[in-house]
């Protein structure tokens, strides 16, 4: 089993997960300006990544100069990876690839605090990457928990590049955010992402 390979209810009755879903997580939080280089780079990428209209192009036009951007403004307290195996326990299915992880930590070399995962929904459908994030926001859990280094609360993020969901996880209650963030308000999901590295 794999991260993908999960199911809500396979959560539930493995991991206990309590489920949450009818709370706005983020309503609250201040909108951070977008960097000029990025909101250029974004004007047309959002348009050609949207045109071609794959997971590919959104990840690599989209989702990645996002994150990549986010990772300059907050450098050196977060580190970014993609596309790195992430096996934390296979024998309870905590294994796999990450798409996107972003550590709270400056070593880029290798993990050490895993903080918010990010997984690319599958068929541009963002319910459909909702358990294989909550799967590896478990994994960075249990990871956090074995290196001791204090991070109660991990955060996810599931993306169609245009379109983003939030998610967090503190114990055993997993909570999914009830709105959906669009690309243009580019503002408040860096304003999201900047909270859940200051907290």
């Amino acid at each position: 089993m794999a991260y993908s390979d999960f199911t809500l209810d396979d959560l539930k009755t493995q991991f206990q997960l309590a489920l949450i879903e009818d709370r706005r997580l983020f309503a609250d939080i201040k909108p951070v300006e977008v960097p000029a280089a990025l909101h250029a780079l974004l004007e047309d990428n959002v348009y050609l990544a949207l045109a071609i209209d794959t997971e590919k192009a959104r990840s690599e036009f989209i989702i990645a100069p996002i994150l990549a951007e986010y990772r300059k403004m907050f450098k050196p307290r977060v580190s970014l990876f993609s596309g790195v195996d992430f096996s934390v326990d296979p024998s309870r299915g905590l294994n796999g690839t990450c798409d996107f992880l972003l550590s709270r930590s400056p070593e880029q070399m290798y993990i050490t605090a895993p903080v918010i995962m990010i997984v690319e929904a599958k068929n541009d459908r963002i319910k459909s990457g909702v358990p294989q994030c909550l799967a590896a926001m478990i994994a960075a859990q249990v990871f956090n928990q074995h290196k001791g280094n204090g991070i109660d609360t991990v955060y996810g993020v599931v993306s169609t590049g245009s379109l983003w969901r939030f998610l967090h996880l503190t114990g055993t209650e997993g909570c999914i955010d009830r709105e959906e963030y669009a690309v243009r308000d580019l503002p408040h999901i860096l304003g999201i992402l900047a909270s859940m590295i200051a907290e």
